[in-house]
């Protein structure tokens, strides 16, 4: 007699599997570059399905597991980039860093999806615990809000409903949306028509109302374009810097020039003759731009603004690091031990931690700016943590990210956090994308991705009043995940095989 082969309970095999990560990875068909929100949210309605059609808490724990790895493991394809800039030495990482991400995130999923199976409505028992572990992954450990549900709009008139209730109040609106038609075939397939169809129309509307009136500054925006992994080769750094001040230098001067994150190949400290080569070249008009900058044995990731004669008018020190990239967990063992360091410091082991948010203030003409420097934009809590600004500014080194899909999203994101602040934004990139983003995220300059050059604005759309978000932060997702959550709760839904 054949001896019969043993899998986990509920769970049936990996064809299922490879259909539960299928579910999963749909969804993400609505990421940039694609866009394609149109798809993603059938599919999302077809992971949750999957997710709440095992009848065991095990089976929903294996089809959590699998959609919530198929999701991130689509969605965040672009994790193995940074492994391939210095392949010899962190080549070996990147299968094991794809398959740990997108099941490590998975987890979070499978959670959802086991604990959901013993509420008494078990399809909003699972909506309200999803959206709930989306919560928490944007703050554990740190906080990794890429790939939130909400996203999924982008692109769409929906995504102004960012204004409201920001990017978590859109991932439990549309987790709510999506679960309507397993709640009740007919009548809840007619209300997610509705309140999609509401979405968009309020979208649209908001989205072509006139614009204010704009602020009249001159801003150059440089995009160098530096392949990463000749960026601190010493021939390609000073070739690097000669092509932006000769881009900062021609033609008439503007207000503000902007170079990307770590910019510049050389450290103030020990060049101090740089900052007057570099408003030599601005005609002694600020210059905002992307350094690192040390204190004895300690470094950080830094925007720093020169003016007149090279004089240090304004430092910004990045906050909120990237794990793994800007700093190691146990850095300085695995350093000694392994001799593994963080992808982007080039001093010491890792990057130090700024102090926190701040609002720069460059004058009467440019006005008050919030900096953001790379990851920082992807968290929508930090432009809200300090007073309000006239205007946004994110500097990013995207070649960190390949050229398929995450630089393209990681822009989208920025221009989320423009639409939720009601505040304009600036993205300045080395190899892009470099764009200006008015209030209601509407790209109003941009430079092709991948190309090297400048982009001059001659002015700079006007904050809105504080949108909704901006006064009240996330309580409308609270009370949007509280009412779920009670509803869950409210009555027994039969067991369905």
């Amino acid at each position: 007699m054949k001896p019969q082969r043993r899998i986990a309970p509920g769970f049936s095999g990996w064809r299922v599997a490879g259909i539960d990560a299928l579910a999963g990875a749909s969804i993400a068909v609505a990421q940039a570059p694609l866009l394609a929100w149109y798809l993603a949210f059938p599919g999302l309605i077809w992971a949750l399905w999957r997710m709440t059609r095992p009848s065991t808490i095990a089976g929903a724990w294996w089809a959590g597991w699998f959609v919530g790895a198929g999701y991130f493991g689509a969605y965040l394809n672009w994790i193995v980039s940074p492994f391939f800039v210095d392949p010899w030495v962190y080549g070996w990482m990147a299968p094991f860093a794809f398959v740990l991400t997108g099941f490590g995130l998975g987890v979070f999923w499978a959670l959802a999806a086991a604990l959901g199976a013993r509420f008494p409505n078990r399809i909003l028992g699972l909506v309200t615990l999803l959206a709930a572990v989306e919560l928490l992954r944007g703050h554990i450990f740190t906080g990794f809000p890429w790939a939130q549900v909400g996203h999924l709009w982008m692109g769409s008139p929906v995504e102004q409903g960012a204004a409201l209730i920001g990017a978590t109040g859109l991932t439990v609106a549309t987790l709510f949306a999506a679960s309507l038609p397993l709640l009740a075939r007919g009548w809840g397939t007619i209300a997610m028509l509705a309140l999609v169809g509401g979405a968009l129309g309020f979208g649209a509307m908001r989205s072509a109302e006139p614009p204010g009136q704009a602020r009249a500054i001159t801003l150059r925006l440089v995009q160098p374009n530096a392949e990463q992994h000749l960026k601190w080769n010493p021939e390609e750094a000073r070739r690097l810097f000669k092509r932006q001040l000769q881009f900062t230098a021609e033609g008439t001067p503007a207000d503000l020039t902007i170079w990307p994150e770590t910019a510049v190949p050389y450290l103030l400290e020990y060049a101090p003759e740089v900052a007057g080569m570099i408003t030599s070249a601005s005609g002694g008009n600020p210059v905002a731009l992307g350094i690192q900058r040390v204190e004895g044995d300690r470094g950080w990731n830094s925007l720093r603004v020169l003016q007149g004669d090279g004089v240090l008018s304004a430092t910004y020190d990045k906050f909120h690091l990237v794990p793994f990239g800007e700093y190691m967990p146990m850095g300085d063992m695995l350093h000694d031990w392994f001799g593994i360091r963080a992808f982007a410091a080039q001093v010491g082991n890792a990057y130090s931690a700024g102090q926190g948010p701040q609002v720069l203030d460059l004058g009467d003409k440019l006005g008050k700016v919030l900096p953001l420097i790379c990851y920082e934009a992807v968290f929508p809590g930090i432009p809200r943590s300090v007073g309000r600004p006239d205007w946004i500014l994110q500097i990013t080194n995207d070649a960190w990210f390949g050229t398929l899909t995450g630089p393209f999203q990681h822009f989208q994101q920025a221009r989320l956090r423009a639409i939720e602040m009601g505040l304009p934004l600036v993205r300045v990139a080395n190899t892009g994308m470099t764009a200006v983003i008015d209030p209601k995220g509407h790209v109003t300059h941009a430079l092709p991705f991948g190309t090297t050059g400048y982009l001059d604005v001659a002015e700079l759309a006007a904050a809105l009043p504080p949108t909704p978000y901006a006064r009240h932060g996330d309580w409308a997702a609270f009370l949007l995940l509280f009412s779920l959550l009670v509803l869950s709760m409210a009555r027994r839904r039969p067991r369905v095989a």
